[in-house]
């Protein structure tokens, strides 16, 4: 595995909506030693989908580590959803013909689905793999006590298990170092984590005298406006990890990966360039190795398995997102 994932969301009407543009952004990519993309089914509605598959045509196709994900709701229909049997086989077969591809090397369950029987999905994935369409099943997002669950789930009923986990993690977002990675330790899975730049809060955008005009600020102001305490405490550790980028010579993009690079549970961080330049900015993050005197600066700023100003949940429990089921 390269020490980078090329992530796809940004290709399509999410972001980059030239698809000339996205195809070479993913070559140049593969030409910097990038031999992992991740995508999903929902990123764009099935549109990432069909660019990386129009990139993987013009490559050997068995040289490339391709995930995709399954989970999301694609149209109206409240079947073409979740975490079902029913659907995770069809979708795999929508997702084969977007890709134009015969297998789908990483197969991904994009959130939990607590409605449904995690052995209801394990065996659906168990098929997919023994017919060859898929070669492994992963995980993302899900909490550790849900990788613990469908890890004996796979052993009790002779199920494939989950390789991978995919949770968000960087500098401002280390929840999961308190029990999601050691539990991933643990199980041997691997860890692709995504928003290595939180979000586009450790992409340079913010600091001292910055004012944010990021895309991402405009769709989603809530998690940027600085009148909220919450957003507020991200500023102040951007701030002072601003100073220790700086202090090392480095970009605070370049720290922010190769911080997630260091820690011995994560198995590479999935990066999502909308544009060259932004790929470009990341990809020098590789031949960077973090010292201790670093690390220990970063754990001053933002202490070990804590969140900054809370992290983007990315899927909340129904428990807690459904107040009909909190209240009686």
């Amino acid at each position: 595995m390269s020490p980078l994932c090329l992530g796809a969301m940004m290709f399509g009407a999410w972001g980059n909506t030239d698809h000339k543009d996205s195809l070479r952004i993913i070559h140049r990519a593969l030409d910097a030693g990038i031999n992992f993309i991740d995508t999903a089914d929902m990123y764009s509605f099935g549109e990432s989908e069909v660019i990386v598959g129009k990139a993987l045509k013009e490559v050997e196709r068995d040289n490339i580590v391709l995930a995709t994900k399954v989970h999301g709701p694609m149209t109206g229909d409240p079947n073409a959803q979740g975490n079902s049997r029913r659907w995770v086989i069809a979708e795999c077969e929508h997702s084969l013909r977007r890709l134009e591809v015969d297998y789908i090397d990483l197969y991904q369950i994009h959130r939990p689905s607590p409605e449904t029987d995690i052995d209801d999905t394990l065996g659906a994935l168990s098929d997919l793999i023994r017919a060859g369409k898929v070669r492994y099943a992963g995980s993302s997002t899900f909490p550790a006590h849900q990788v613990v669950e469908a890890q004996w789930v796979a052993e009790r009923r002779v199920r494939e298990r989950f390789r991978t986990e995919q949770p968000q993690y960087s500098m401002l977002a280390r929840g999961i170092e308190a029990d999601l990675l050691p539990v991933c330790q643990k199980y041997g899975m691997g860890v692709l984590s995504w928003s290595p730049l939180a979000g586009g809060w450790l992409s340079g955008a913010f600091g001292e005298g910055k004012k944010n005009t990021s895309r991402r600020s405009a769709m989603l102001p809530d998690r940027y406006d600085l009148s909220l305490p919450e957003n507020q405490l991200k500023l102040d550790a951007v701030i002072e990890l601003q100073k220790l980028a700086d202090d090392t010579g480095h970009s605070l993009v370049e720290l922010s990966l190769a911080f997630v690079m260091a820690h011995p549970a994560v198995t590479c961080p999935i990066i999502g360039p909308r544009t060259m330049e932004q790929l470009e900015s990341q990809l020098p993050s590789v031949d960077l190795a973090l010292d201790q005197g670093v690390l220990d600066r970063i754990d001053e700023i933002v202490p070990p398995g804590r969140n900054v100003g809370g992290a983007d949940p990315g899927w909340e429990p129904p428990s807690v997102a459904d107040k009909a089921l909190r209240r009686r």
